[in-house]
């Protein structure tokens, strides 16, 4: 945790950035409510995934998650996973302590008997998770003001995570997540992580009146790339592009385009992490989608049956990419045609 904690593994480098970057001026007020129940919430990100959470930390990461709109219980439990592995009595070599990875003077600040033991302790997984949640919501409200006043753009979420990690003065003054690799590859980090926790409760989903198929992003995401020939950014030569591509933010929900089996979710190394679902026969003709370049933690595996509007993975840039973006295809009978007519563009 920037100013705060650190994992176990990424603190040296994160936390020496952090402690020159990051003013202790980090006392603003917790945004949102207290302390509540440890019931799982309703919605999508409001709960946690069964069995992925060690029991015993589970009531703490959804009270810690129910803090603020922005810090969901999956947020933290990502964020521990990252700092300290689950391990209570973790130590970095730079002095952060705990679950939750704070460094002393910022404990002294946000840590509380949360517990009721009679001691407060980044050592006490109650404490320790409270604490986090408290400073988690306050970098929230911090970077929400720099949106607000103009100071920064970006997902609040992704600024959060990139406050916590660098500290909220650096993306104040870039304006945004700062350029540096360590920050950057944090923010991805959290974000594939938040699917393998995230409870998702996706509505029924339906098709668009007149489609084929829906969108796999929500909202109206911007193509970046339609079907056709083109030169390859990153291969170098004229090739066909054998899909739509919508340019949003890694860790953007991927949805699926129509009710289906699915028959391939991994890694391979030109899509990167790849889902490919099977429609049956559309019009006498064998139909699939795939959805390519996805983040580590894909919600669902080969044999899964989904419906429409389901989530399967969280947007990404692995295999071959140039950026955050949602590589999206439709074969008729194994041959790619163009989505554009499927989704209605």
């Amino acid at each position: 945790m920037s100013n705060g904690g650190g994992s176990t593994t990424g603190w040296v480098v994160g936390g020496c950035v952090a402690a020159v970057m990051m003013p202790v001026v980090m006392m603003v007020a917790v945004s949102g409510g207290g302390q509540a129940d440890a019931e799982e919430q309703g919605g999508v990100g409001g709960g946690l995934k069964n069995g992925q959470v060690p029991a015993e930390y589970v009531p703490w990461v959804l009270k810690a998650g129910s803090m603020c709109d922005i810090i969901k219980p999956a947020v933290i439990a990502a964020q521990i996973e990252a700092e300290s592995g689950w391990n209570p009595n973790a130590q970095s070599p730079v002095g952060a302590e705990g679950l939750s990875q704070f460094m002393p003077g910022t404990w002294k600040t946000w840590g509380r008997d949360d517990d009721g033991n009679g001691r407060i302790s980044p050592y006490d997984p109650g404490d320790a998770i409270m604490a986090q949640g408290r400073y988690d919501c306050a970098l929230a409200k911090q970077v929400q003001g720099y949106k607000d006043r103009g100071q920064a753009s970006g997902d609040t979420l992704d600024l959060a995570l990139a406050a916590y990690n660098a500290g909220p003065g650096a993306v104040q003054q870039y304006g945004g997540i700062p350029p540096y690799k360590e920050t950057q590859d944090y923010v991805v980090r959290i974000k594939s992580l938040i699917a393998k926790y995230e409870s998702v409760d996706d509505p029924p989903g339906k098709l668009p009146p007149g489609k084929q198929m829906a969108m796999p992003l929500a909202g109206n995401p911007p193509v970046t790339s339609p079907y056709g020939w083109r030169m390859h950014p990153t291969l170098g030569v004229r090739k066909l592009h054998t899909g739509t591509d919508f340019g949003v933010a890694a860790g953007t929900p991927v949805l699926a385009a129509r009710d289906g089996v699915v028959t391939f979710a991994g890694w391979t190394n030109g899509y990167g992490n790849r889902v490919v679902i099977s429609h049956g026969t559309i019009d006498g003709d064998q139909i699939s989608t795939t959805y390519n370049h996805m983040l580590a933690g894909l919600n669902v595996k080969a044999g899964d049956h989904v419906k429409v509007g389901q989530r399967v993975g969280p947007v990404g840039s692995t295999g071959y990419s140039t950026g955050a973006h949602l590589h999206f295809e439709v074969m008729r009978n194994g041959t790619y045609v163009d989505p554009a007519p499927w989704l209605g563009l």
